[in-house]
């Protein structure tokens, strides 16, 4: 790992990050929701960038209306990432809300928090998912309720599949697969006790660090004898879908994309 790797990406990403907060605090109050995906798109990708995270997509993103993007959680840079595609806002938990200047960052641009543990906080993030669809938003949710390494996949919790299956919004899963020198690998894990400080001076030190991302397609809503699914369905569904993307087997059987670098 390199010093002189780092100090130049960490203060790129700092100043970066500052002209981030002046656009969600001075621009975007002032904007329509495609114009703020746009920026939240162009800057996203300079995060990456700045990170040395090179970015390769598989498979069609939803690209208009209101959806419930499914993917597995490995990353800070999972936020990142998936709004460098298909930008939207994200349920997340509310410790992220804590963090230096990316906790303000993704708050002001409309994440969704979440108590974890806490019914009746549960009860009140469905109906504020109920309400972003109604506005045509797309909203990003990460099952697992927290990070992996990446290679294996947790279980999902289904009670926010609820309010995408109320509203038929629909549901897309995404499987983010973190490379290192052209290989999978857990580098770029954010899991366990380690910190968010430690876990960017890993990141901004190395290079060769990669992200794929795949979009299954959307789920149907319906089993073959017409009738809706239940959100347990909807969850086995998506994470089948995911795990199968991430090498694991037993997902659904999808037909797989041909990479497009973006």
């Amino acid at each position: 790992m390199s010093l002189l790797r780092f100090v130049p990406r960490c203060l790129a990403l700092l100043l970066h990050l500052l002209g981030g907060l002046l656009l969600v605090g001075a621009v975007y109050p002032f904007i329509g929701l495609a114009a703020r995906g746009r920026l939240n798109r162009r800057w996203s990708r300079g995060v990456l960038r700045i990170c040395g995270v090179r970015l390769t997509v598989q498979g069609e993103p939803v690209a208009a209306g209101p959806i419930l993007q499914v993917a597995n959680h490995v990353s800070w840079l999972d936020i990142f990432v998936m709004n460098a595609v298909r930008p939207s806002a994200f349920v997340a938990k509310r410790e992220i809300r804590n963090w230096p200047l990316v906790g303000w960052l993704v708050a002001g641009a409309g994440t969704v928090f979440i108590e974890r543990g806490q019914r009746h906080a549960m009860q009140a993030v469905a109906q504020t998912m109920q309400t972003r669809f109604a506005r045509g938003e797309a909203l990003t949710l990460f099952p697992e309720g927290t990070t992996s390494d990446g290679l294996s996949l947790l279980p999902f919790h289904t009670g926010l599949f609820e309010s995408a299956r109320l509203t038929g919004v629909t549901i897309q899963p995404v499987a983010l697969r973190y490379l290192r020198d052209g290989r999978r690998d857990p580098y770029a894990a954010f899991i366990g006790d380690e910190t968010l400080v430690a876990n960017l001076w890993r990141v901004l030190s190395v290079s060769g660090l990669a992200v794929e991302v795949e979009y299954a397609p959307p789920l149907p809503a319906c089993n073959a004898a017409g009738e809706p699914l239940s959100r347990g369905a909807l969850s086995r569904n998506a994470r089948e879908a995911i795990a199968a993307r991430l090498g694991q087997g037993g997902g659904a059987d999808f037909p797989e994309a041909a990479a497009v670098p973006r």
